[in-house]
């Protein structure tokens, strides 16, 4: 258990929550707090589907700005690997992962809901990359994740002006997949990670492997990853599972068990 960062488990649905009032700021002990909350995610199999969440209130505004004011270019040469480090954890947890956005997630917090597999917002949450307005650019994962969901013109638009961006917007460009009222963001996240805690593991985990490493690489090569992904979900027990399910009852009535 983290000070600042902890992950909950229950009913194979694992919450990395942050608990840094009043704004969640990512200083550097959060940042390696995610990162050890994302690795023991990843490693636990009692952990199916992962939720990220910053409380009712706020996701997470941004880095420490105090901290980093005072930091200078040698000291970032360091600091930035173990910042990609942190939340590269998050984008490699091998399970579906949801960020549950209240109030607000900008700069790094936007870049840490970047890192997770869906986003659900709230209805008066803020989203935004407002770096350049420090005279710097998004160190996180920012310029290279942003473009790759919601397309390289409107990225550069909200990097280079570093304006906020509403809900509605949000979901509109892509940046987020469902907005909600703000008091039942986490119950909407739970009820996403629930569906796939249940589903069938290794069928998920490739599927996710399969999808984002094939955005790193040409087509043909995708194809290559994706059907050795393919095939190899032949040995699991759940293909059995959901194919035998699917002849003798239908389709969507399959009760998998993770293997």
């Amino acid at each position: 258990m983290g000070e600042l960062v902890q992950l909950e488990v229950h009913d194979g649905i694992g919450t990395i929550l942050l608990t840094r009032p009043p704004m969640n700021a990512l200083s550097f002990q959060v940042q390696e707090e995610i990162r050890q909350a994302a690795i023991e995610a990843s490693q636990r199999d009692d952990v199916r589907a992962v939720v990220l969440y910053g409380g009712p209130k706020v996701f997470a505004a941004g880095a420490d700005i105090k901290e980093m004011a005072q930091a200078s270019y040698q000291d970032m040469v360091a600091r930035s690997n173990a910042l990609q480090a942190s939340f590269t954890a998050v984008a490699r947890i091998p399970k579906p992962t949801i960020a549950a956005i209240t109030g607000y997630a900008l700069g790094g917090g936007c870049e840490l809901a970047l890192c997770c597999d869906l986003r659900v917002a709230g209805e008066k949450t803020k989203l935004g990359q407002p770096e350049i307005q420090l005279g710097i650019i998004p160190g996180a994962g920012g310029t290279q994740r942003l473009p790759r969901l919601i397309g390289p013109a409107r990225a550069k638009e909200l990097i280079y002006t570093g304006r906020f961006v509403s809900s509605d917007e949000a979901l509109r460009i892509g940046l987020v997949d469902r907005v909600v009222p703000d008091d039942e963001v986490y119950s909407a996240a739970m009820d996403m990670a629930e569906q796939f805690a249940r589903g069938p593991a290794y069928a998920l985990r490739a599927a996710k492997e399969a999808i984002d490493r094939g955005l790193e690489v040409d087509l043909e090569t995708g194809l290559e990853i994706e059907r050795v992904q393919f095939a190899a979900l032949f040995a699991t027990e759940d293909r059995a599972i959901g194919m035998n399910s699917f002849i003798e009852n239908g389709p969507g009535k399959a009760n998998f068990v993770g293997q």
